[in-house]
């Protein structure tokens, strides 16, 4: 039997099938190339088509299929909202895909949600039933697994992390994606340290010679590395909100582990250590001293993984 699995995001579709042990059987991926809406839907469907068709040629069928969403699956009216893809406030991606499946049972996940799958099934978080996924990427959000289910509040939005509050006064600019996210995220690294070299125009690094509406993430990190002066307090001051953070999450939820992911980690895994330091003290203290934070291992296959494993998880719940 196979599983196959879809992690759409905002800007390629990548599909895989996996044995029930995890192994990646085949995989396949295509860009997205600016289509949206209706689009977007045909282009899973195509692909869902076309990997149903070969694991029957290869004699080894499909049992369940997954879809790892960048946005909000809502189990109650079966839509999906993603925010990164145009005409997608409401899509029905659930009955688009059975309507090509023969039956093959389907489940739509989060993003969030399938980056801690995935690492629970063969990653950082394998065993536990207790952990968090920390995605730091182009936003913020955390996928939180608690007594072996994913949390996912009363309308499948848990994990919003991105609008923890970590500091007042509250201001306008926070509306859009949250105090924590607006300074920490990808995003927020470059829009921190623009605030930062607005700040300090007696500053003469590397930094000041980049036109400050092309910085991005990596030319802040690349100056990090050279001990530039406002990348590293760019990132002081990211340590200290992603050691809140965690200190948050640890004091809520009590995790075994807490795994640090995305496209920020990443670069910006040595900064662990700093990290858990920073977390030690703000967190609940028992808490903190028996929690486990640690990089992502399945890194931008987390959300593939994941899916796999919903895939899995769906296909026994119904087997049973």
């Amino acid at each position: 039997m196979r599983l196959l699995a879809i992690d759409l995001g905002g800007t390629k579709l990548a599909a895989a099938t996996f044995t029930e042990h995890g192994v990646v059987s085949t995989r396949d991926s295509v860009l997205l190339n600016g289509r949206k809406g209706r689009q977007v839907g045909k282009l899973i469907t195509d692909l869902v088509t076309e990997q149903l068709s070969f694991a029957e040629q290869q004699a080894e069928p499909v049992v369940a299929i997954a879809v790892s969403v960048p946005g909000i699956s809502n189990v109650k009216n079966n839509m999906v909202w993603a925010p990164n893809i145009p005409e997608w406030e409401a899509y029905p991606l659930l009955r688009e895909i059975e309507a090509v499946g023969g039956g093959i049972p389907v489940t739509i996940e989060s993003d969030r949600s399938c980056y801690i799958l995935g690492e629970v099934w063969q990653g950082a978080a394998k065993g536990c039933q207790d952990a968090i996924y920390l995605s730091v990427g182009t936003g913020i959000g955390a996928g939180i697994l608690a007594g072996g289910q994913i949390l996912r509040g009363a309308n499948d939005i848990a994990g919003a992390i991105g609008w923890l509050a970590l500091r007042p006064p509250y201001q306008d600019r926070y509306k859009n994606h949250g105090h924590f996210e607006y300074y920490t995220s990808g995003e927020g690294i470059v829009r921190l340290c623009r605030e930062l070299l607005h700040a300090r125009p007696d500053y003469k690094g590397v930094l000041r010679s980049k036109d400050p509406s092309v910085l991005s993430t990596q030319k802040v990190f690349a100056a990090f590395k050279a001990d530039d002066e406002i990348a590293v307090q760019v990132f002081k001051q990211c340590v200290e909100y992603w050691g809140m953070a965690v200190a948050n999450l640890v004091s809520l939820f009590n995790p075994e582990k807490i795994i640090m992911g995305g496209g920020v980690f990443g670069p910006a895994i040595p900064l662990i250590p700093e990290i858990y330091k920073e977390a030690k003290k703000w967190g609940q203290p028992i808490s903190t001293d028996l929690f486990v934070l640690a990089g992502s291992a399945l890194g931008a296959d987390a959300g593939l993984y994941g899916a796999g494993y919903a895939a899995l998880k769906n296909f026994q719940r119904i087997q049973h």
